[in-house]
């Protein structure tokens, strides 16, 4: 994405407030109209001070009076003109931030998989908030810069038009000097971008996982990668710094030259009668306002700078291809009867490198699948295959006989129950992370969930039960307590299909006899998938798929493949071999 492409996407976003853009247009006119008029007021009163005590007060005081309306004035226009700044600038953030967050929602899983989470809450937190600031100050010194310049030069040509133009034949030297360290800065600001999402990426890992550098005493790596990351941010940093603070002392330097022009020359017409003190006095005080903005819009095209290298990360992001929408012509499954067919199923995260090869299954309402084999060999991307996580390179999913490429992806996911090894809690109370997938739920029904999950007597126990706050890594609970509260969460949905993956892995013996027990209880009648890696737990399974490879290489009941003498076999030995 180009620069232009890049303030294009980010004047679209102002454009719904273009409104409150004409606001601040009038009132940074009606500021800079009146800063403009104070040195009239002032050269007018210079010109009444004669000599030595000779100077007419009447009408210096009448001069005071109308400097102190025209200071209240623009006081007051610059207040409003804040305001109306503020709120536009926030409300564009809003959008970007709220649309960005938006699209988070809507990126593949696979975008997710393949990105770190730290980078992507950069770009929504960190490159935002930096936006804001540098539109934030290109709009309040911007417009005011622009319009001084202007307002400016008329000013002065009213007043005398040659000392004008020796202003106007200098200012280029500003500009250009502004211009060509702005185009090397945008690359290095870029940079600093990327880099501060680096370390935003690292930091998140490495807090998030504390307990696990510690356990393998990793904290002197950690510190040597943070380090490293934090010296590539101070020197990219710095060398953005270095360039973008050069704009301002050079541009000060040409507006010196202005000025000392504007002397020299207004000097010399005073004493040949062309104006008077006072309008010299004017004069200098016109060279010295029409520079500032110089310098002030070089700092503002150095923030803009900033942000526009900030914005473009975050529509870069914004730009990444959405989850293929469902079709116009997509089934709401609104009753599943709990059975499911794949047919030829090819799948593979990367292209040229197989995973799943021509797996066929035809499963029955309220069987109980059980998927076993050996890390890697695809039994989780089977369960994201289900839930199209993922959508398969070739071959069919029928779900109750719906072709799962044609059911709304929403409607299909309804329709089942996950408890994974990994538990996720969010931000709230216990009743509330029990009640996630149904808000509506009644605190009987959730007593009741919680009851079935053997996770009530837990939760009476702490200060405030069910009202008690935990925070999304589950607070001071222990990774069995939250596994039961994520089981509780299936436990209140009861989905007509089940999908327990390692569901009782972080739970006690004697618990996880109690959990089998309301598992039983939960699957009748319920078509069930199991992960397991401890085969004791799915002898009861009517289907046991064995998979090597991505391929399914045995199929049957516990009794039948134990028979069989396979891969099946070796395995269930394995685990309860005597030694």
């Amino acid at each position: 994405m180009k620069q232009k492409d890049t303030l294009k996407r980010v004047l679209d976003f102002i454009r719904p407030y273009s409104g409150y853009v004409a606001v601040i247009l009038v009132f940074a006119l009606i500021s800079v109209t009146f800063t403009l008029y104070a040195p009239i007021l002032i050269g007018e009163g210079v010109d009444l001070i004669l000599g030595k005590g000779q100077v007419l007060f009447d009408g210096v005081l009448k001069i005071i009076v109308k400097l102190g309306f025209v200071v209240a004035a623009t006081a007051v226009a610059q207040w409003l003109m804040n305001l109306a700044t503020n709120h536009v600038t926030f409300c564009v953030v809003r959008d970007i931030r709220r649309k960005a967050f938006a699209h988070l929602e809507e990126v593949p899983v696979k975008y997710i998989d393949s990105n770190q989470p730290g980078e992507m809450m950069s770009r929504i937190v960190t490159d935002v908030d930096q936006f804001s600031d540098g539109l934030l100050m290109g709009f309040t010194q911007l417009f005011t810069g622009v319009v001084t310049i202007v307002g400016t030069l008329g000013f002065m040509l009213s007043i005398h038009v040659k000392i004008t133009l020796i202003v106007v034949l200098i200012t280029p030297v500003s500009l250009f000097v502004a211009s060509f360290i702005a185009k090397r800065t945008f690359s290095m600001f870029k940079l600093q971008s990327e880099t501060r999402g680096d370390m935003t990426s690292l930091v998140e890992e490495l807090v998030g996982n504390q307990k696990l550098v510690q356990a393998f005493c990793y904290e002197k790596k950690a510190e040597e990668r943070f380090q490293e990351v934090n010296e590539k941010l101070r020197v990219c940093g710095i060398r953005a710094l270095f360039f973008s603070s050069i704009t301002n002392p050079a541009t000060r330097f040409v507006n010196g030259l202005v000025y000392t022009g504007v002397g020299i020359f207004g000097a010399f017409t005073v004493l040949n009668g062309g104006i008077t003190v006072g309008q010299l006095s004017c004069f200098l005080n016109y060279a010295n306002q029409y520079t500032k903005p110089f310098n002030e819009i070089s700092g503002v095209v150095t923030e803009l700078q900033n942000a526009l290298a900030c914005a473009r990360r975050i529509f870069d992001f914004m730009d990444t291809p959405s989850v293929d929408p469902d079709p116009e012509d997509a089934a709401e499954l609104k009753e599943c009867d709990g059975s499911l067919e794949l047919s030829h199923v090819y799948f593979s995260y990367l292209p040229g490198t197989s995973l799943l090869e021509n797996i066929n299954l035809n499963v029955k309402p309220g069987q109980r699948i059980a998927i076993v084999g050996p890390t890697g060999c695809g039994k989780t991307t089977l369960i994201n295959l289900l839930m199209r996580f993922y959508d398969i390179d070739r071959g069919n999913i029928k779900v109750s006989g719906y072709e799962a490429g044609h059911v709304k992806r929403d409607s299909l996911r309804q329709q089942f129950g996950m408890v994974l090894q990994d538990t996720w809690l969010r931000s709230g109370t216990i009743a509330e992370n029990i009640a996630y997938g149904r808000p509506d739920a009644s605190r009987e029904e959730i007593l009741e969930a919680a009851k079935a999950a053997h996770a009530h007597s837990f939760i009476k126990r702490m200060k405030n039960g069910y009202d008690t706050v935990i925070t999304e890594d589950g607070g001071n609970l222990s990774q069995g307590q939250k596994q039961l509260l994520c089981i509780a969460r299936v436990m209140l949905l009861k989905p007509p299909m089940l999908i327990l993956d390692e569901a009782t892995s972080s739970i006690d013996t004697r618990t996880e006899i109690k959990i089998q027990q309301a598992f039983e209880k939960l699957m009748e009648g319920r078509t069930s998938f199991i992960v397991a890696h401890r085969l004791s737990t799915i002898k009861s399974a009517d289907v046991i798929l064995v998979m090597k490879d991505g391929n399914i290489i045995e199929q049957g009941n516990h009794k039948e493949l134990l028979k069989e003498n396979g891969f099946y076999a070796k395995l269930y030995e394995s685990q309860f071999a005597v030694s």
